[in-house]
């Protein structure tokens, strides 16, 4: 670090001498890690590049449709360099998705008939999905899967690995989707990589050629140089503000897979009929295509970061997941605090580190969809972007934090500085 740099930090943010060095000796030890995340990028931003090339994206992409939006052009452009990227037959990519969530839940809607099950292999999905199937019973006849006759059945992760043995088991005639959640959520493991994707969907085919293999994508994009669709999965689904957003684009979410499925899913978000020909886009495709492109740097800036304050963490003595050295497949560091006020210091700083909305403080609330008190830390340009510097936790035993995004580094180092100040200021942590 420059010496100018050092001394701007101690006395701008009140960071005490103590903690950039202990972060920087961290840092030390986990730089060559860099060299494989930085090929990664470099394959990720090559393949976006061949993909805008090929879909032949000019400057008409980029006009603005209204209305209808019949004949979208630059909807039309978006959508085919999205499945290109992810090496699959169609895309849906489109403002209209507000979440991650929704459009996971569109895939649900447009495959699932009543009578179908719906078979999760990677223990309970993330919970704002449980409220999709129909786990509250708060939520009855709110249009659930559960209120539409469409049936759950989950296997769980023995010591975060695959249960092969029970997953046999539980297929059957009736199992029309088989469910992955590739990252973490809130569950205390690391994400499935892609290799493990792989093995899990020969697994499942193996039993039932027919079912549908089903991905939750979110935070996993550009991790690796292959996405689940390369390796045989039948649908998968993200949001915009997080990965492939590249921390541009202001809302959406995208589908990808076989085109008869990403169909299905668009006659949820329009209409029978209607499907993917309709949507006006308001000008939005270019903003879409920049982020895309950015995306695969973006990306290998979050993930440095997540890396050293796993480092961090470690050299402190917690609990994390993954661990510095681990291979990675999304973007989520885990952190085990042990402690709800720990928990709400560290995402108080993290806040303090925000380029907006950093002199806001965060508390625990109850946020719709979750099942207890949530705190989040998201002073982003785009609300709610986790692809941006962002720490979150759900209030709750054994008390685990959750730091992703950083659009750069630099910006992902200022959050650890501040979270290992607020630290020690509290007396969690001794430096």
């Amino acid at each position: 670090m420059h010496k100018d740099t050092f001394e701007f930090i101690k006395r701008e943010y009140n960071i005490d001498d103590s903690v950039i060095k202990f972060c920087s000796k961290s840092e030390e030890k986990i730089i060559s890690r860099f060299k494989n995340i930085d090929e990664i990028r470099e394959h990720n931003q090559l393949k976006v590049i061949s993909a805008l090339q090929k879909a032949r994206i000019g400057d008409r992409h980029f006009q603005v449709s209204t209305g209808y939006g019949y004949n979208d052009e630059g909807r039309e452009g978006v959508e085919q360099v999205y499945a290109t990227v992810f090496n699959c037959e169609d895309a849906l990519v489109r403002p209209h998705i507000s979440s991650g969530t929704h459009a996971i839940s569109l895939c649900l809607y447009g495959v699932l008939r009543p009578g179908d099950e719906m078979l999760a292999v990677t223990g309970a999905p993330y919970d704002t999905i449980q409220t999709v199937i129909g786990w509250d019973k708060n939520q009855e006849d709110f249009g659930t899967l559960k209120d539409y006759g469409v049936n759950y059945n989950q296997v769980d992760l023995v010591s975060g690995k695959v249960d092969y043995p029970s997953i046999k088991e539980a297929i059957h005639s009736k199992t029309k989707m088989i469910y992955i959640q590739r990252s973490t959520g809130y569950a205390w493991r690391n994400a499935l990589t892609i290799s493990q994707i792989a093995e899990l969907i020969d697994f499942v085919k193996g039993i039932k050629k027919d079912v549908i293999v089903m991905v939750d994508n979110c935070y996993g994009e550009f991790m690796d140089t292959l996405e689940p669709t390369d390796v045989g999965a039948d649908l998968i689904a993200g949001s915009l503000i997080k990965n492939p957003g590249g921390g541009i684009s202001p809302t959406g979410g995208y589908i990808v897979g076989k085109e008869e499925y990403v169909y299905k899913a668009a006659c949820r978000l329009s209409a029978p009929g209607i499907a993917k020909e309709t949507g006006s886009t308001l000008g939005i495709n270019r903003t879409y295509l920049q982020g895309l492109f950015l995306a695969p740097h973006i990306v290998s800036e979050a993930v440095k970061t997540a890396i050293l304050a796993a480092k961090v963490f470690e050299d402190l003595g917690f609990e994390v997941r993954p661990k510095s050295d681990d291979y990675r497949s999304d973007i989520i560091q885990s952190i085990k605090l042990g402690d709800p006020k720990a928990v709400i210091s560290f995402c108080k700083a993290v806040q303090k580190a925000a380029p907006v909305d950093s002199y806001v403080t965060p508390e625990p609330w109850d946020m719709p969809g979750y099942d207890s008190q949530v705190i989040m830390a998201a002073g982003a340009f785009i609300q709610g972007s986790s692809i941006e510097l962002s720490a979150d936790a759900p209030m709750r035993e054994p008390y685990i934090a959750y730091l992703q995004g950083g659009l750069t580094h630099d910006h992902g180092k200022l959050g650890l500085y501040l979270a290992l100040q607020e630290l020690m200021e509290t007396g969690f942590i001794t430096l």
